[in-house]
């Protein structure tokens, strides 16, 4: 391995001969796949099957960056398939969306499967895998569980929800929520997987509940009397049989940090949309405790376990009346003696509680939903107050939120402080426990068209574990794009607008106006928050006559379509189109970013990271703030070329981007296209894009 692939810079490989039997009958097999789906080899394919079988031989790590277009799903299901005609052990293929999963597992590996059948010596099994949430439970839907009275009490914070009637009495159910009720318990019923994504048309989250549990309210296969029907074992015992899993970055964390079973022993793993690995292991590992959700865990067990909860109450008293005192946002020398005290009596009652109901496991009660759904809330409860007592010790981050309202003129909704505060933790790394719980025993495959920054891979890597003392072997590749971005595609800053305070600026809106007009349309508005598109579309739709879509007015996926259907419709929003929207053709030939995504200035965990990196030394806002916008701002400009025959600007209205010293570093991370900061040359480009 060279230098150069050591310190993670990307390398333009050589093309040598196959090396080994796997390779040579994965290169094989994607000839033939492509033969018999009536597709080219598209660039990069070739080199990425070739690189990822290597890995899967040799044990080492890969970092693949894969341009949109090079159809790097494909790539990396060939040597799968390969290799699952010589391991004893499945391979498991995680995304970050579930657009990628479906799309994975109803369209990629089925085509990909018949294509390829005839060369294969056996056929290979496919399973899909999701935490047990998103199956429909059969012993709540039949009576087995109490009806949720209040089913947002852990997942939005133990905030009281009102009680709402039975569906099964008075007739037919007269809410919205009762009538969906009613037809989940119809599909339940019928359907062959219990899997929510099945559903169509879907339901409400608070409609889900009532016949979804989570893992910790189950009463497992042991105790409860559904288990041989159970949807949710039935798809891990799939999974134990398949050659290949399909699953979730959520599950790869809670298997990586929490050491659960969750997915069957594997050997190989790709990481399919890897940018998001790092922030979305540290969303599933990170936990909240509230005032109310203590009160909710005390409500359930005098319901259901019919023990006294008067300790546990009188502690959440005590800790709503602390947590009022506390200002939002992080915690950096620990929590307030008052506040410290409080949790740890929460703590302690909560054990004693747990204690209390405990059975000897051959009890009726063992079998009881109702006891179960009250010992997995004060479970919740007992398990968040320790971890944030023991935060500082175990390197974890603890901050203060609240409710939040939007101020005018301040950008950003500000928290209501006359609220009890939520206790937040999160880890203040990923790095350590996913070096040791994923990349220690498995070969591990990240794939993405936004892994490196320049020809850099370090950051990320660095990110996920694999840099510093101990760090395993990998590689960074870039196979490249099929697409000619400096003749596709236009790059504009809008330098001379002044530096982008909170909000959207009258010189931005102006500014982005004036693009409008030019490209008549056809423009996809990235922005940084949901009340700046909102701004945005409100004080421009009178100026223009065509139609400007915003998130929020209708569901995301009719908005997107209608973006697509109609080519001078313009559509803007936040963070879900920076990332969701594949619209290849004249309909996207604009896109527009209103400011470099920074993490918000006041992002607690952002901010004790940043922090952690100067203690040690290192730039905290090129490592942290840097990196993460980088990445953020190549995805969204990646929404503009998603085919040969595209052609179009990506406009930045933030002129830091062309005038601060970072600048370069985050336009490194972009498509090459051809770069200009003079308003009257890109509009020009965008009246002939227009057909003007």
């Amino acid at each position: 391995m060279s230098d150069s692939t050591r310190s993670g810079t990307a390398v333009a490989a050589p093309d040598p001969a196959p090396s080994t039997p796997a390779t040579r009958q994965a290169l094989e097999l994607l000839d033939a796949a492509v033969g018999a789906m009536g597709g080219e080899m598209r660039t990069g394919q070739h080199e990425m099957v070739r690189q990822v079988s290597e890995a899967i031989r040799s044990g080492d790590h890969l970092l693949v960056q894969a341009g949109t277009g090079t159809g790097k799903s494909l790539a990396y299901l060939v040597p799968l398939i390969a290799h699952a005609m010589e391991s004893d052990r499945p391979s498991v293929v995680s995304t970050a969306t579930l657009a990628l999963q479906a799309q994975i597992v109803g369209r990629d590996l089925p085509r990909l499967l018949e294509a390829v059948r005839p060369a294969l010596a056996r056929p290979v099994d496919v399973a899909l895998l999701k935490g047990r949430s998103n199956y429909v439970c059969l012993h709540k839907t039949g009576g087995g569980f109490p009806e949720e009275d209040a089913p947002d009490a852990l997942f939005s914070l133990g905030e009281d929800a009102t009680p709402h009637p039975s569906p099964e009495v008075g007739g037919a159910p007269s809410s919205a929520l009762g009538r969906e009720v009613v037809r989940l318990r119809e599909w339940a019923d019928g359907t062959a997987t219990g899997d929510r994504d099945d559903l169509v048309p879907g339901v409400s989250d608070r409609a889900w509940r009532q016949v979804s549990v989570s893992s910790m309210e189950c009463l497992g296969a042991a105790r409860c009397p559904m288990a041989q029907e159970c949807f949710s074992e039935k798809a891990r015992a799939a999974a134990a049989d398949a050659d290949i899993i399909i699953t979730n970055h959520a599950m790869l964390a809670i298997s990586a940090f929490e050491g659960l079973a969750v997915l069957p022993e594997y050997d190989v793993v790709v990481i399919d949309e890897a940018h998001e690995l790092h922030d979305r292991v540290t969303g599933a590992v990170s936990g909240q405790l509230s005032a109310s959700m203590v009160g909710a865990a005390s409500t359930a067990l005098r319901r259901h376990a019919s023990i006294g909860t008067s300790a546990l109450d009188t502690a959440a008293a005590a800790f709503e009346a602390a947590s009022e005192l506390v200002p939002s946002g992080l915690l950096p020398g620990g929590l307030p003696d008052d506040l410290e005290e409080t949790l740890a009596q929460v703590r302690d009652a909560a054990r004693a509680a747990l204690s209390d109901t405990k059975t000897d496991g051959k009890s009726e009660a063992d079998a009881d939903g109702g006891r179960q759904v009250a010992r997995s809330r004060v479970t919740l409860v007992f398990d968040l107050a320790e971890r944030i007592l023991a935060a500082t010790d175990s390197n974890e981050v603890v901050w203060a939120s609240r409710p939040s309202t939007f101020t005018p003129g301040s950008g950003y909704a500000q928290p209501d402080e006359s609220a009890p505060a939520t206790l937040n933790v999160a880890p203040l790394s990923v790095a350590a426990r996913l070096r040791e719980g994923l990349f220690e025993d498995h070969t591990v495959i990240l794939t993405s068209a936004t892994l490196a920054i320049g020809s850099e891979f370090g950051p990320v890597a660095g990110s996920l574990g694999l840099s510093g003392p101990g760090a395993p072997a990998w590689t960074g590749i870039d196979v490249g794009s099929p697409f000619d971005y400096p003749r596709q595609g236009v790059l504009y800053v809008a330098k001379d607008l002044p530096k982008p305070e909170r909000g959207t600026s009258d010189a931005q809106l102006q500014e982005l106006l004036v693009l409008l007009k030019a490209s008549r349309g056809g423009a996809l508005g990235l922005f940084s928050s949901r009340r700046a598109a909102e701004e945005a579309a409100e004080a421009l739709r009178p100026q223009v006559d065509f139609e400007i879509l915003c998130q929020g007015d209708s569901s995301l996926s009719g908005l997107v379509d209608r973006f697509a259907a109609e080519p001078d419709t313009c559509l803007f929003g936040t963070m879900s189109l920076w990332q969701g929207v594949d619209v290849p053709g004249a309909s996207c030939r604009l896109v527009v970013i209103d400011r470099i995504p920074f993490p918000r200035p006041d992002d607690p965990l952002m901010t004790a990271r940043t922090r952690a990196v100067a203690r040690n030394g290192g730039n905290g806002f090129m490592s942290v703030s840097a990196t993460h916008a980088a990445v953020r701002l190549a995805q969204g400009a990646g929404r503009l070329i998603r085919s040969t025959g595209d052609r179009g600007v990506v406009a930045v209205l933030d002129s830091r981007l062309a005038t601060a010293r970072y600048g370069g570093f985050l336009r490194a991370a972009l498509p090459p296209f051809w770069a200009t900061t003079d308003r009257a040359t890109v509009t020009g480009i965008l009246e002939r894009l227009s057909g003007r």
